[in-house]
């Protein structure tokens, strides 16, 4: 029905969200481990063409409940574009209950405190963020164009802002000679920020974006295998210690064992089933039933 300009992504939490691309691609465009809009150029679409799109789904579909703003930087467009946009949907969609889109952190930290509080009060209700990792060494080394202060800051004030945070992050982006790193400074970002939701998916290298990752790295990249991916998977639940309840799952397509539960509670239940995934490699997913 809605044409959208592939390649299209969406969390996997808003599988079933009506999506509009109210922008094309990702103005920043740089992480070295990210494929997803290397073939678009950034764009904004225009009003005309975002409204039609509006009018026509709300038509097909006038119950929905869930929208997702694409592509990966709507939340690069003006503030008075997105209210106008976020107004119009709500007075299509008068059953729609949550409103979301991707957000760097240099775009949360862009906009003001009264500009975060409008656009909530509008109805965008949920920011997926790319923490990826804690650690300021492979932050440089994958060109994230972000630090771990400035992702503790644009977390906290999304947060401030009422917003639900979904934050992700990536297993092995550091190779194994930076995992404990990697592991270390990332559990210890998760525990600052305590975001609602947290991923962690596994690091895989597309040959259209290897090249590009092992020359920014600027030295030998060792990655991680599917018994490493577990230990830093055992760290990462050990040392975090968010202040507030955080659901956590690491069952993406990507990874090779699937866990899942919620701070602090589950977090002996996830040990231990860590420790028997250990003991049953057997259980671990084939690597052509991943999906990157």
């Amino acid at each position: 029905m809605l044409d959208y300009d592939y390649p299209l992504y969406r969390p996997p939490s808003e599988a079933r969200s009506l999506i509009f691309q109210v922008t094309l691609g990702c103005s920043f465009n740089k992480c070295s481990y990210c494929d997803m809009y290397r073939t678009k150029e950034y764009q904004e679409r225009s009003w005309d063409e975002i409204r039609m799109e509006i009018d026509m789904a709300s038509k097909h579909m006038p119950e929905t409940r869930r929208i997702f703003l694409a592509d990966g930087d709507a939340l690069n467009l003006s503030t008075d574009r997105l209210l106008q946009i976020l107004e119009y949907i709500r007075a299509k969609f008068p059953s729609v209950e949550r409103i979301s889109c991707y957000a760097m952190p240099k775009n949360i930290l862009e906009k003001t405190p009264e500009e975060l509080g409008a656009l909530h009060d509008a109805g965008l209700g949920m920011f997926y963020i790319g923490i990826e990792t804690g650690s300021d060494i492979i932050l440089k080394k994958i060109t994230k164009g972000a630090t771990s202060q400035t992702i503790i800051k644009a977390c906290q004030k999304a947060k401030d802002s009422g917003y639900l945070i979904s934050c992700m992050v990536i297993l092995g982006l550091g190779g194994k000679t930076y995992s404990k790193n990697h592991i270390e400074d990332t559990a210890k970002i998760l525990s600052t920020t305590s975001p609602h939701y947290v991923g962690a998916l596994t690091l895989h290298l597309d040959k259209g974006i290897r090249e590009e990752f092992l020359a920014k790295f600027r030295e030998p990249f060792l990655p991680i295998d599917d018994a490493d991916a577990l230990d830093e998977l055992e760290a990462l639940v050990s040392n975090m210690a968010p202040s507030s309840p955080v659901v956590f799952r690491a069952n993406h397509g990507s990874n090779a064992y699937p866990i899942g539960g919620t701070f602090p509670e589950d977090r002996q239940d996830m040990l231990q089933k860590i420790t028997y995934l250990r003991q049953h490699p057997e259980l671990c997913r084939p690597v052509g039933f991943r999906g990157f």
